[in-house]
């Protein structure tokens, strides 16, 4: 059958994915734990990702032994590159279409993140970069060479696929690399 519609855009069916597997080394403490608001980074992006997408994966390092309040898929590799949490949240994800979220991007809306699933060729990116973005099974081949080469940048994997640049508000895509980072993030959610 046809893609629900809404308002002349295809509803893409899609996986909210999101990738927890930093070390923070830059923060100083486990990013995904600091608080924003009321929830942490992780519980904020999972929520997200909740509103966004009929199904959800959180994928990281099992060693890391964090205690989310969601299951965790390891993504079974010794590497801490995002390239390793979209392969293996891409081969689980139940649809062909998976968005991925890091933690450390809080801003990100549902909206937003739905607006690279609806854009997903073999990917959909913001113009700003690879992450937050929208993988399709399709990129899967391409990807799990390049992890398997250890060829591990994300954004190089992108030149063999082929990809839709989405316009996000670069205010959406602010990331948190440091406490002071969140700080500011911390003023502007209020």
């Amino acid at each position: 059958g046809r893609a629900p519609t809404w308002y002349g855009f295809r509803l893409v069916e899609a996986t909210g994915v999101l990738l927890l597997g930093g070390m923070s080394r830059r923060f100083g403490s486990v990013k995904a734990l600091a608080p924003l608001g009321p929830e942490t980074l992780a519980e904020r992006a999972w929520r997200s990702l909740g509103e966004a997408f009929p199904h959800r994966l959180a994928v990281g390092k099992e060693a890391d032994q964090l205690g989310f309040p969601f299951p965790l898929l390891d993504d079974g590799i010794a590497v801490r590159a995002p390239i390793a949490g979209v392969v293996a949240g891409l081969r689980e994800a139940p649809t062909d279409v998976a968005v991925f979220l890091p933690v450390d991007c809080p801003l990100m809306t549902p909206d937003a993140l739905r607006s690279l699933a609806d854009a997903c060729a073999d990917a959909a990116v913001p113009e700003t970069g690879s992450l937050p973005g929208a993988y399709a099974k399709t990129a899967l081949p391409v990807l799990e060479e390049r992890l398997e080469s250890g060829d591990l940048s994300l954004d190089e994997a992108l030149g063999q696929l082929d990809v839709r640049r989405v316009e996000i508000d670069e205010e959406l895509l602010a990331n948190v690399n440091t406490e002071r980072d969140l700080d500011r993030l911390r003023a502007l959610a209020t």
